[in-house]
């Protein structure tokens, strides 16, 4: 498994803006690959979508801002401080500023990421 392999889907880009999405469908699953596009990008956070190729990885990192997690397709398995999570289908988990997590697909999946970044400014 290659940990490095994460690719922006358009670089930079928010979603069109007054148009209705279907967001599982905005982003594709790529063998071998997580994939992530641009939902909403602000200087006080931003939204993204992500699809996780079934093997894929991405590497142990922290943030300092609150992230919240929502698995729009299949399941993902989060570590937040050396704890696993399995989220399902619907289900969300808020990964707190300055924890370690990574992400691991066991299976394909899809997840929306919401960072607020507001509150931290220690």
């Amino acid at each position: 498994m290659d940990k490095t392999k994460h690719k922006r889907v358009p670089e930079g880009k928010e979603i069109e803006k007054e148009k209705i999405h279907l967001i599982v469908e905005i982003i594709e699953y790529i063998p071998n690959s997580i994939l992530s596009r641009t939902i909403l990008k602000k200087t006080t956070g931003n939204v993204t979508v992500s699809s996780f190729a079934s093997g894929e990885e991405l590497a142990e990192k922290t943030s300092p801002f609150d992230n919240f997690i929502q698995i729009i397709d299949g399941a993902g398995e989060i570590t937040i401080d050396e704890k696993v999570y399995k989220l399902t289908l619907g289900q969300g988990i808020i990964i707190p500023a300055h924890a370690k997590h990574c992400f691991n697909a066991d299976e394909q999946f899809k997840m929306i990421s919401t960072v607020i970044k507001s509150g931290y400014e220690d």
